[in-house]
This record gives structure tokens, C-alpha cells and sequence, in this order.
């Protein structure tokens, strides 16, 4: 008597046990198909999830967070990447820079920002040395990854790519954006420029 009931107590235990580990998992899956499901829930059109992250330049971090709600009557485009310095991430970073003035009109009402995991202190002197004119996010909580579907929570951002309208609606999702293609950078200028009532 004195044995079984120990035994049917430690299968007990070790059901409860897995029961709640169980739970964690179908938990922690839920809130990844959360995350995942917003790069398929956002579509052109939509009104953009509005964030507020720290932004830098060659010049240092901004003084003020980035809130895309506040930048309302210019185009934004939100260019997400792994990491910074990595080859794929510097050929395109590179490629907007020396198109600049043709891909987001030289800055004029357009706010380019490249947004990534890497720590602020790395975005600036990346900056710095390749002498990007254009601003990166330092996305370090992966927040606004999450938002736009770009990251599921953890690890490294997918490279995703949105041009948001001056009403602050997406006017182009491009996922993944492929860095090497010549006409992801025709189709991201030609979508500049619409969103900014050019041709």
C-alpha cells in the first residue's frame, strides 16, 4: 500500500511536471505565431504600427526618440537588417547611400531609417566609417521588429522592407528584400516616389 501510493504520487508529479511545461510551450509558441503572424497581417494599405525607438547618426544619438506618428506628411522607409558590418547588410546599406539622392530624393520629406538589433554605440561608428547620411534604429528589445513582423521575438531581424506614405499608410512591403537584385532598388525608388506624390 505504503509503496504504490509513493509510486502513484511521483506519476502524479511527474504528469503535473510535464502538464506545465506543456503550457510554457504552447505559450511561448503562441506568442512566436503572434509575432510571425504580423509580417502576413500587414498589406498595403494599412495604416503603419506606430513606434517610438532611438535613432542615430554619424553625429551620435539623437536627441529625441523616433516616433513614426509624429513624422506625418513625409515618407518614411523602414529597412530592416541582421546585423551591422555583416557583407549582405553592408551592400545594401552601401547601395542607399550612393543612390540616395534617386532612391529617397536626397532626404527631402523622406526619413530612411535602417533598422537592426545592434547596440547604438555600433550603428554610429558603422556610420561614421561608411559615411551613411541616413539614420539607423537601434531596435535592441526587437520591438519594432515584432510590430512589422521582422523578428519573432529573438535572434537577428529578416531582411524586410516598408515605405510608409505620408498618412502613414504602407505603400510597399518587400520581404525579403533582396539586396543583390538591381530592381529591388528600381522598384523601392519608383515606390519613393509615388508614396511622395512624384511620378
Amino acid at each position: 500500500m505504503s509503496f504504490s501510493f509513493r509510486t502513484a504520487r511521483r506519476v502524479s508529479l511527474a504528469l503535473s511536471t510535464s502538464a506545465a511545461l506543456s503550457l510554457v510551450a504552447v505559450a511561448s509558441s503562441g506568442a512566436q505565431a503572434t509575432a510571425m503572424s504580423a509580417a502576413t497581417a500587414l498589406k498595403v494599405g494599412d495604416m503603419a504600427p506606430d513606434f517610438s525607438v532611438t535613432t542615430v547618426t554619424s553625429a551620435g544619438v539623437e536627441a529625441r526618440k523616433f516616433k513614426l506618428s509624429e513624422h506625418r506628411g513625409e515618407t518614411v522607409v523602414l529597412a530592416f537588417f541582421p546585423k551591422a558590418r555583416t557583407s549582405g547588410c553592408t551592400t545594401q546599406m552601401e547601395a542607399y547611400r550612393d543612390q540616395y539622392s534617386n532612391l529617397f530624393l536626397g532626404g527631402k520629406k523622406v526619413a530612411l531609417i535602417g533598422v537592426s538589433i545592434d547596440a547604438d554605440t555600433s550603428l554610429i561608428s558603422w556610420a561614421k566609417d561608411a559615411k551613411f547620411p541616413f539614420r539607423f534604429a537601434a531596435d535592441v528589445d526587437r520591438a519594432v521588429g515584432v510590430a512589422f513582423g521582422a523578428n519573432t521575438g529573438t535572434g537577428y531581424h529578416k531582411r524586410h522592407l516598408y515605405v510608409i506614405d505620408p498618412k502613414g499608410r504602407i505603400a510597399l512591403i518587400n520581404t525579403p528584400f533582396l539586396q543583390m537584385a538591381a530592381d529591388a532598388y528600381t522598384n523601392l525608388g519608383t515606390a519613393v516616389a509615388q508614396a511622395s506624390g512624384g511620378k
